[in-house]
């Protein structure tokens, strides 16, 4: 997790805050696994399009073989969510597409996004 984040800080722009790292049960599959969490906040030049496909290719590099689909999920060894997003005046950056959901529509029922996103705000 910390080589991601130093990724993001060094390539995709600038990492203002950084959470704890919070343990959590898997969400919405079982699994003999914790899954361990936590919230950056990332001022990047990049649009939000183009931030998740970095973070693709970051979790790729990690060694994720492939994404949940349809809502089945399955350990992974990194998973980068975008949660909200900004623009350089302060407002709430909005997006449906078949791509990317700002903001992340099942954050409020995450207690492991809750948590960390708190320490952070």
């Amino acid at each position: 997790m910390r080589s991601a984040i130093d990724q993001l800080g060094r390539e995709a722009g600038r990492v203002t805050a950084c959470s704890s790292l919070f343990y959590s049960e898997p969400w919405g599959f079982r699994s003999e696994h914790a899954f361990c969490n936590c919230c950056i906040a990332l001022h990047t030049p990049l649009s939000p399009i183009e931030l998740l496909r970095y973070t693709q290719y970051i979790e790729r590099t990690h060694g994720r073989a492939h994404k949940s689909v349809d809502g089945t999920y399955h350990d992974r060894t990194l998973d980068i969510d975008l949660i909200l997003a900004y623009d350089d005046e302060g407002q709430e950056i909005r997006i449906s597409s078949s791509e990317l959901t700002l903001p992340h529509p099942l954050w409020t029922q995450r207690e492991f996004v809750k948590k960390p996103l708190a320490e952070i705000r």
